[in-house]
């Protein structure tokens, strides 16, 4: 019997965030998290629909004029057995967005994937403690295998000098590109300038690998 994996929804959309913002991707969204961020805004219980992995690929490698297929949540590696059979049936190159913690599940599919993404959760804004140990191992398991991953940080005005220089040190040690996101509410920064730019410079004063990109998607009032 082929497994099977419940999608929250699957859409054609620009990349909003990071380094690869602007380019179209074909977005898989996984329906669970082993997080609860404070300021998360998906819907992880509505309008599922369960597919096999045959099923998914077959969706994928249909999918035209996209860059890469971005798999993303919720958290994907909570799927990562299910990953293992589907990846593998694909052709398009894999984008995996993750909160950057189960990185014995990113072992069992690093094989398949391209560009990983993986967010930084600051205790300060997404209250789910202090998780740089398990941060620190996903990068090395990533680092390890020779892949591409950059890394996320949300920020908000709580933002403490202790994150900033755990922070650094995470991605100093495999000079990995720091992308800086100021919080939002909806389509508006929930910070002010004076703000964003403090934290910024901040982060620049211990490290010169950092950007600062928010979310342009949300700007842009699409997916």
């Amino acid at each position: 019997m082929q497994s099977k994996v419940k999608i929250n929804e699957i859409f054609k959309s620009i990349q909003g965030e990071g380094p690869y913002i602007g380019y179209n991707q074909l977005f898989i969204r996984f329906s669970k998290c082993n997080l609860n961020c404070v300021y998360c805004d998906t819907d992880f219980k509505s309008n599922l629909i369960e597919y096999s992995a045959i099923e998914l690929a077959d969706i994928v490698n249909k999918s035209e004029n996209i860059h890469s297929v971005s798999l993303t949540g919720g958290e994907p590696l909570l799927e990562a057995d299910f990953l293992k059979e589907f990846l593998p049936l694909t052709n398009k190159k894999i984008y995996l967005e993750t909160n950057g913690t189960l990185y014995q599940n990113l072992e069992k599919i690093i094989n398949y994937i391209d560009i990983i993404s993986t967010d930084i959760k600051l205790n300060s804004s997404s209250k789910n403690g202090d998780l740089f140990e398990l941060h620190n191992k996903f990068i090395e398991t990533a680092v390890n295998a020779e892949k591409e991953i950059f890394i996320k940080i949300v920020f908000d005005e709580k933002i403490t000098e202790e994150e900033i220089k755990k922070s650094v040190n995470s991605a100093e040690k495999y000079d990995i590109p720091i992308i800086l996101q100021p919080k939002m509410d909806g389509e508006c920064l929930k910070l002010k300038k004076d703000l964003i730019e403090k934290v910024y410079n901040k982060f620049l004063s211990e490290y010169k690998n950092v950007r600062l990109i928010p979310q342009t998607h949300k700007f842009l009032n699409i997916k």
